[in-house]
């Protein structure tokens, strides 16, 4: 696989509540984020649930605040009478468990998802004991016809009577209005449809303020999630279809009624959600310092800056001889490359083992000059398993090695690459030759 990886990170003092940046420093110190995040996990550790509790509830009143006055300058100028514009002044519950969702609205991101049952919605939203909220945003593209429909659904659904003071869809999404949100929620949602997300940086922001992921794992929540720090809407397989978005709509509905609504509103003597506390401080020492820019900027400099500075050095050195070298033998290889043939190949089983005996005639290429491998792709585009086969020092023998049993013969192929140290293959030297 030639291509790596760096996962994204975010800036984090661009996204950072004025509460949450006191407890922050408070335990960290002001110049946090200025190196390396290594020993925040155990400072962040240290916070009590009391700090954290007020940190939450200073924030959600922050945000159900600005999302009145916005709520309502966006009704006054759409003309809507005086009296559905003082309204506004009464959505939302300062203590109620608050979700956030803020994109943009296409298709495969299903912002629809949790429209599948609104008679269940209304029953999540409006339990008198449990009260949930959800505070949305999002455009959609101009030729984006079905995402402009499903921005459409919300409002109106906004706009009904049992869900006028627990649903608001906030216009005009831009930076200004993300950060408001990812400061007050208590959980941010994320439902696109697997394997389609990039990487989907608007849960990485929640995490300094204490917000918690909810989110399909897919894009950077299906390398972060594990069970103690936010909840998965499904087990990570793909479905591009109706039927895994029925799926996932009833597995995003089950989450929230059976896992984060009782863990939010369990409280002990002091009014405090131990459990749902601990998460919290989980999710801020783990998650935060990992998909931070500061982590993102050390692994492009660490994996791939450093390493490609040091072989530039290596390959100028001395007049540039390793490079001029390197070139002789890519041309060399890419010269006689057309006469190199994989003939027939056996295959046995060997216990749990498959032994694969291939013929390959080498031509007028050295035989340390390539590799000689067993290939078979892996499910969900991960890692594929190769395995290099060996062979006498000859330009026409036979190559031998063995692969794990636990999947037919027919799975693997033999090819036949470049190899070089110093050599990036196939980036530098796209030379490839399967066998028929």
């Amino acid at each position: 696989m030639p291509v790596g990886h760096v996962t994204n990170g975010i800036h984090v003092p661009s996204w950072d509540s004025a509460s949450a940046d006191d407890l922050w420093t408070a335990a960290c110190g002001k110049e946090r984020w200025r190196g390396m995040p290594d020993a925040l996990p155990d400072q962040v550790s240290s916070l009590s649930d009391e700090q954290l509790w007020r940190m939450a509830g200073e924030d959600r009143e922050t945000l159900i605040r600005k999302v009145r006055a916005r709520l309502a300058r966006h009704l006054a100028r759409r003309g809507s009478p005086p009296e559905t514009v003082a309204e506004a002044a009464n959505v939302l519950d300062a203590n109620a468990l608050t979700l956030g969702f803020a994109r943009r609205f296409t298709g495969y991101k299903r912002p629809n998802l949790l429209l599948a049952d609104p008679p269940r919605l209304a029953r999540l939203l409006n339990n008198p004991a449990r009260p949930v909220q959800i505070v949305l945003a999002g455009k959609a593209h101009p030729a984006d016809s079905e995402g402009k429909k499903i921005i459409r659904d919300w409002i109106e659904l906004a706009q009904r009577f049992e869900f006028r003071h627990r649903v608001v869809f906030l216009e005009d999404y831009d930076i200004a209005l993300a950060q408001e949100l990812v400061q007050g929620v208590d959980v941010w949602i994320n439902t696109p449809r697997r394997p389609w997300e990039a990487c989907g940086t608007s849960g990485m922001k929640v995490l300094v303020n204490g917000g918690l992921n909810l989110s399909e794992r897919d894009g950077w929540w299906d390398e972060a999630y594990a069970p103690e720090l936010g909840w998965a809407i499904a087990d990570g397989g793909d479905w591009p279809d109706e039927k895994g978005d029925a799926r996932d709509a009833t597995a995003l509905y089950s989450i929230l009624e059976q896992e984060v609504v009782p863990e939010f509103y369990t409280r002990d003597a002091a009014g405090m959600p131990r459990e749902w506390l601990a998460r919290v401080r989980r999710s801020m020492a783990l998650l935060a310092p990992i998909y931070s820019s500061s982590r993102m900027a050390r692994d492009y400099v660490e994996r791939y800056y450093l390493p490609g500075a040091a072989e530039l050095r290596r390959r100028t050195a001395n007049s540039g001889e390793q490079g001029q070298e390197l070139r002789r033998w890519a041309a060399d290889l890419r010269r006689h490359w057309p006469k190199l043939r994989i003939g027939e190949s056996t295959v046995c089983a060997d216990g749990a083992n498959w032994v694969f005996s291939v013929s390959i005639d080498l031509g007028e290429i050295a035989p340390e000059d390539v590799a000689v491998q067993l290939y078979a792709e892996t499910p969900n585009c991960a890692t594929p398993f190769i395995v290099e086969l060996s062979g006498a020092a000859s330009n026409a023998d036979i190559f031998t090695g063995s692969a794990p049993a636990n999947r037919p013969a027919e799975d693997y192929t033999v090819r036949i690459v470049p190899r070089r140290e110093g050599a990036v293959v196939p980036t530098e030297l796209p030379l490839i030759l399967w066998q028929k």
